[in-house]
């Protein structure tokens, strides 16, 4: 059975919890909860807005005789519609981070990935992709966009719109993997390998660019994030030298080529292993916000900063959690320059989602707590996605029957 919390018990959540030091509360207007599409047991939820106005929403749920389903929906009226498979099998690599997405390019096309076991090592998958040239009603023949074949690990993918052409992945890459040990055993951090971050660029007709090396070795399971700005394509994700510091870096295309990595903010952060909280990035023509979690120090925080040349430089960091984040962090920016910035806190009982506006000159509104959520794994990655004055949601509730929920709240612009 769903559980749906009622609206005014939700607008006390809204209004109940705020941050010490922030404007008065400014975010939102309304919000209601949407009734989700998605079956229980269902996880690893993603949101997506297209530039023509529409929202949508893919997920993992379970299938027969152990078998994983890919689905999405599109947001039609005031509801989602009737979901469509993308994909389904038995050799899914279902993860509580790597989660599979979905996206629509300029020229209408849509894509999606997710990830699939490739040998008997835990972390040996592959990124498949599929396209659709009718809206997402039927599906082309998975591929891979690497052409390694090496039984490694695979993953973390984001798409963007090329600007040269066709569609543009990133992904991690463990091709140098020198894995030995026993199946089910071990991880990246401690094989003694390099993980990369690539790129390649697709075609509809399921052509595959040549690979792009863009960075030998970055953290091992971070998500990545990507955005098209005016100038061109801006990646983000967590880097790692040689002396274990990991701190966000970001590469660019511009002008026909990739730029080199360089860091979105030197935090220092040494840590031995992969912390699984990769950045968060948002973009309107050359300004970009990002958002990313650190530990730096062993203080742990949530950071938001801002660009206005199309991410080759940003501002000072904004803090904006109240002091006991999780990370899994989301951002959104505003017409007026401000973002909305989700992430994790843990709070008395479990954790709590939470939502601040910041504004480039380092003003802050109120912290507001949109609804209780598990401090585990379990409860994965929350979703945020704008689409014109509203924004939507997604999260796994884990304290009922674990499924995913979707709501949309009203935002001033």
């Amino acid at each position: 059975m769903k559980l749906f919390i009622p609206l005014l018990f939700i607008v006390f959540l809204l209004t109940g919890c705020s941050g010490e030091n922030g404007t008065e509360s400014d975010l939102f207007f309304s919000w209601k909860e949407i009734e989700s599409p998605a079956s229980t047991q269902s996880g690893q939820p993603f949101l997506y807005s297209d530039g023509d106005g529409n929202v949508y929403l893919s997920w993992i749920e379970p299938g027969i005789d152990d078998k994983h389903v890919f689905r999405f929906a599109s947001f039609i009226g005031n509801g989602w519609s009737e979901p469509v498979t993308i994909a389904e099998g038995d050799e899914f690599f279902v993860n509580w981070a790597d989660v599979p997405s979905i996206f629509k390019s300029n020229n209408g096309m849509f894509a999606a990935h997710w990830l699939q076991s490739s040998g008997e090592w835990i972390f040996a998958y592959d990124v498949k992709i599929s396209l659709s040239d009718n809206n997402g009603r039927s599906w082309s023949v998975p591929f891979s966009p690497h052409n390694d074949g090496t039984k490694t690990e695979h993953g973390f993918a984001s798409f963007f719109d090329h600007p040269d052409s066709g569609i543009g992945i990133v992904w991690l890459d463990g091709r140098e993997a020198e894995y030995s040990g026993a199946a089910g055993e071990g991880h990246a951090s401690e094989a003694g390998w390099n993980m990369h971050l690539r790129s390649t660029t697709i075609q509809s007709n399921n052509y595959r660019s040549e690979e792009i090396l863009l960075d030998d070795r970055v953290c091992e399971c971070c998500p990545t994030a990507a955005v098209e700005t005016k100038n061109g394509v801006l990646v983000a994700y967590r880097d790692r030298t040689e002396d274990e510091i990991r701190d966000i870096s970001l590469v660019r295309f511009e002008d026909g080529g990739w730029t080199a990595p360089y860091p979105l903010y030197e935090d220092g952060w040494n840590i031995a292993g992969c912390p699984v909280n990769g950045p968060a990035l948002s973009a309107i023509e050359n300004k970009v916000a990002a958002a990313w979690y650190t530990a730096a120090g062993n203080d742990a925080k949530v950071n938001v900063a801002f660009s206005t040349d199309a991410g080759a430089t940003f501002s000072e960091p904004v803090r904006v959690d109240n002091g006991l984040p999780l990370g899994r962090v989301a951002v959104e920016l505003l017409d007026d320059g401000s973002a909305i910035v989700m992430w994790i806190e843990i709070l008395e009982e479990d954790a709590g989602l939470m939502i601040r506006r910041v504004y480039p000159d380092g003003s802050t509104g109120h912290a507001e707590k949109i609804v209780l959520i598990s401090d585990d794994r379990s409860s994965g990655y929350p979703r945020m996605t704008r689409n014109g004055n509203k924004i939507f949601f997604a999260w796994v509730d884990t304290f009922n029957e674990s499924f995913v929920r979707t709501a949309r709240a009203g935002i001033d612009i």
